[in-house]
């Protein structure tokens, strides 16, 4: 108690604590007259002092420190020195020398507080690259920047290169770690790096195709117990599996990799277990597929798993569990905003701007995107299921209908609607088809549209042109704007050969949509009927620049070139068409034909020959080849090509007359003679027929050539009687012709007796008199022209949308190929030059 100080009442503990001596102010200095005085004086700026003034360096006196005593110093205010000793106690320094003072202070010296008098600094010490630690900081920028450019390769497609710089960058990061291991910094190592370089490079291993390299390299990093979280990269390796198709281990790594993750995780875990499910059906194990599935629906459902789900209770055959899944897939939530959103309501400028900036946006485009996607997987459930869950397809379709309707898909179920006529024609129910279309008559006008544009297009295919043209004109007053209305009206104008008005109508669908490739196609064969060429050509080149792998566009461009007598265009566009339909045998015989018209024969015969190796019915080909062995003294090997078309044509007796001549002259007159014998039997009026056998009869020294001598005259009298009488004939004609004419223009009104001329007898046994004879080139043509649609046959269009893409008419326009037959000269005024596929031809 004896050293305890009780305080009184009266004492302030805390005085003395805000006491200071105002001379250390320097926040007064501005109202310290003193100091302003001293300042204005000469003595406030007079210059550095010299030797010659008391108290400096020079003059010999002692600087004093707080450790010894000194003489005070005052300034001219009164006011201590720092360090001077006041009231008997030393004040501590706050600083070791004045600042700008030095003890070396000598005569003639300037103020040079920051030692601008001596010079530049030396310069910096250059860095030791020897020393280890150097060499491992060089060694692991390397690496980082050889991994930073393999990946950069591989995002520019370089996939060769970017696995050479993951080795390298492997071996630069082993050769680290023996830097580090030699300089005995092994605790040191940095695991982050080399989880890296093998991460990359069993990641560039399997870009490239290198699977069993990638797993061992996953393998190695999984096993490695100091990287963290390696377990998650048995997904990459059970992925790699997939591509394998080993299903068994994948499924065992993806389980793996499963219980790796933990439940935080758990958009990590749906995806794994969606693989897994995937895997199942691949295997065919539904019930262990839908198990995955399910536990998918049940935690985070999406439209993907979902469609998943109905295809394996499909596959099961499980129409309960099949109607469940189709509603749990229209109820799983899409979280994309409404349209209305993007769409201005009022007159705010700066709203407006912000609305057409996001209208495309990239996430504008991804809704667009998954929308569109959910809207996939619902219309080919859909499809799929309805003639599953009920008793007929038409009650099925009806269900999921009534299911659409009451979700948030309600858009969709008129386009089912229209998915239900479009399934009509696939099970070929046209009467259903067109009675389905019907209804949407009094529907809203998009879908109006779209029925309308539908049954004009079905009513096209049956040749009803009359109905096509009435539901045309029906869908383009529902929507002008549709492009699939228009061209179908345009096509019912084009069977009408209006072809001016066609081309506006087709020009009309391009505007509304500048990519709707079936206006441009048709709008080309429309100029093309119309002989304008160029613009014809015009249209061909911009199709081929959308369609670049488009058959028809080339084979037109080629027509075109040819028809604008430009042979080595029409043969390059060929040769790009032979690249994408390199066994189209009429493209490679058009190809024969328009090199033996350039005299370029080996080249001629190359492209006939490869058209007769792809297509052996070929009259025109085979007897182009026949010829071309003919002239080049290769009779024996022209007999094959004519015995094949003497069995095409069997009727037609110039095939055997050629076979007969290439034995002969190839010097086999024996096999000659029996060949001219089994055609005179077959055809025993044919002139050339006998005359050959008087000839061979006569140089072989036979007893027959008697009888053929008297059968030719026979039959040469008889053709001579035939002809007399059919000149006769028209000559009677052409009188009673006259004769009339002469009676009609004297006004007499009494009825011709003029006896009608008896119709002439069709000559058949004359048929082979001439090797190119004129009714065998008529059938010729009539048989090709039957069995070839027309290449100028306009596409006939349907909405995208609406009609499924899948079904084709098999003898619709759509279904042409390119139309390569080559022009047929006929020896008589029956048939004129023409050339095959240039006019719509009637069945």
């Amino acid at each position: 108690m004896e050293n305890v100080h009780l305080a009184d009442e009266e004492e302030d503990l805390y005085s003395g604590y805000n006491d200071y001596n105002a001379t250390f102010d320097a926040e007064e200095l501005d109202n310290d007259e003193g100091f302003q005085q001293a300042v204005r004086t000469s003595h406030g700026r007079r210059p550095p002092m010299t030797g010659k003034f008391p108290g400096t360096a020079i003059g010999g006196r002692p600087i004093g420190t707080s450790f010894g005593a000194r003489i005070p110093m005052t300034s001219s205010m009164g006011r201590p020195m720092t360090g001077a000793v006041q009231d008997g106690t030393a004040r501590p320094m706050t600083a070791v020398r004045a600042a700008g003072y030095t003890s070396s202070l000598t005569r003639g010296s300037t103020f040079d507080p920051l030692g601008q008098s001596v010079g530049p600094a030396p310069p910096l010490e250059s860095k030791n690259d020897d020393t280890p630690e150097e060499k491992i900081k060089i060694l692991e920028k390397k690496v980082n920047d050889l991994i930073e450019e393999s990946c950069l390769a591989h995002s520019q497609g370089a996939l060769q290169l970017a696995l050479e710089k993951a080795k390298e960058a492997g071996r630069k990061e082993r050769a680290l770690v023996r830097e580090r291991e030699q300089c005995g910094a092994a605790d040191h190592i940095n695991i982050d790096l080399t989880y890296s370089v093998l991460f990359n490079l069993a990641n560039q291993y399997e870009n490239n195709d290198m699977y069993p390299e990638a797993l061992n390299t996953y393998q190695v990093i999984v096993k490695n117990k100091m990287f963290n979280n390696a377990g998650r990269l048995k997904v990459n390796m059970a992925n790699i599996y997939l591509k394998q198709k080993n299903y068994p281990k994948a499924i065992k790594f993806y389980r793996m990799a499963l219980d790796q993750i933990s439940n935080y995780h758990k958009e990590m875990r749906i995806k794994i277990l969606q693989n897994i499910g995937v895997v199942f059906v691949r295997m065919g194990q539904y019930s262990d597929a839908v198990t995955s599935f399910e536990h998918i629906m049940g935690e985070s459902p999406n439209t993907r798993t979902g469609f998943n789900l109905i295809l394996c209770y499909y596959a099961t055959g499980d129409r309960e569990r099949m109607k469940k899944a189709f509603q749990k897939l229209i109820a799983v939530p899409l979280g994309v905003d409404e349209e209305y959103k993007y769409i201005s309501v009022n007159d705010d400028t700066r709203a407006n701007m912000v609305i057409e900036a996001i209208k495309n946006d990239k996430l504008h485009q991804m809704e667009r995107e998954r929308k569109s996607l959910a809207e996939k997987f619902i219309m080919t459930a859909a499809k799929l299921i309805a003639p599953a869950i009920e008793t007929s397809f038409a009650a099925g379709f009806d269900w999921c209908v009534d299911m659409v309707k009451s979700s948030q898909y309600v858009e969709l179920a008129n386009d089912l609607e229209i998915n239900k006529a479009i399934t009509y024609l696939r099970q070929k129910d046209f009467n259903q088809a067109v009675e389905t279309l019907k209804t949407f008559e009094k529907k809203d006008s998009r879908v109006k549209s779209a029925a309308a544009t539908n049954l004009s297009f079905l009513y096209f295919l049956e040749k009803d042109y009359d109905q096509a043209d009435r539901y045309a004109d029906l869908a383009m007053n529902a929507d002008r704007y549709n492009p699939a209305a228009l061209i179908n009206k345009g096509n019912t104008v084009f069977v009408k050969q209006d072809y001016e008005k066609a081309a506006e109508f087709y020009k009309e669908a391009l505007r509304n949509d500048s990519a709707c490739t079936e206006a441009l196609y048709n709008l080309g064969l429309t100029y093309k009927k119309l002989n304008r060429l160029e613009e014809a050509l015009d249209c061909f080149l911009k199709l081929h620049a959308i369609l670049r792998n488009s058959a028809q566009a080339m084979y037109q461009l080629a027509n075109l070139y040819e028809l604008l007598e430009d042979p080595q265009q029409a043969i390059e566009w060929l040769m790009q068409l032979i690249s994408v339909t390199p066994t189209d045998p009429q493209v490679l015989a058009k190809l024969g034909e328009l090199y033996d018209a350039e005299g370029d024969k080996s080249q001629a015969f190359q492209y006939y020959f490869e058209s007769f190796r792809h297509f052996p019915s070929n009259i025109d080909v085979i007897e182009w080849l026949g010829a071309y062995y003919i002239e080049t003294q290769f009779c024996e090997k022209a007999i094959q090509y004519f015995e094949r078309a003497t069995l095409i044509q069997p009727t037609q007796v110039k095939w055997q007359l050629m076979v007969a001549s290439c034995y002969r002259r190839s010097g086999n007159y024996q096999k000659a003679l029996g060949t001219y014998k089994d055609i005179h039997r077959k055809f025993p009026e044919n002139i050339e027929c006998l005359r050959f056998l008087v000839r061979l009869c006569t140089d072989m020294g036979l007893k027959e050539v008697q009888d053929y001598a008297t059968k030719l005259k026979k039959v040469e009298k008889m053709k001579e009687i035939r002809e007399q009488r059919v000149k006769s004939g028209r000559e009677g004609s052409a009188r009673g012709r006259r004769s009339e004419v002469r009676e009609g223009s004297a006004g007499s009104a009494a009825p011709s007796t003029t006896v009608p001329t008896p119709p002439k007898k069709l000559d058949l046994t004359d048929s082979g008199h001439s090797s190119r004879g004129t009714s065998a080139k008529g059938e010729r043509l009539s048989v090709k022209l039957r069995s070839l649609p027309g290449s100028n046959e306009p596409y006939e269009s349907n909405s995208q949308g609406e009609l499924d893409a899948s079904y084709v008419d098999p003898l619709g326009p759509q279904t042409e190929r390119p139309k390569t037959a080559a022009k047929k000269r006929a020896e008589d005024d029956d048939f004129a030059d023409e050339e095959l596929g240039d006019d719509l031809l009637p069945e």
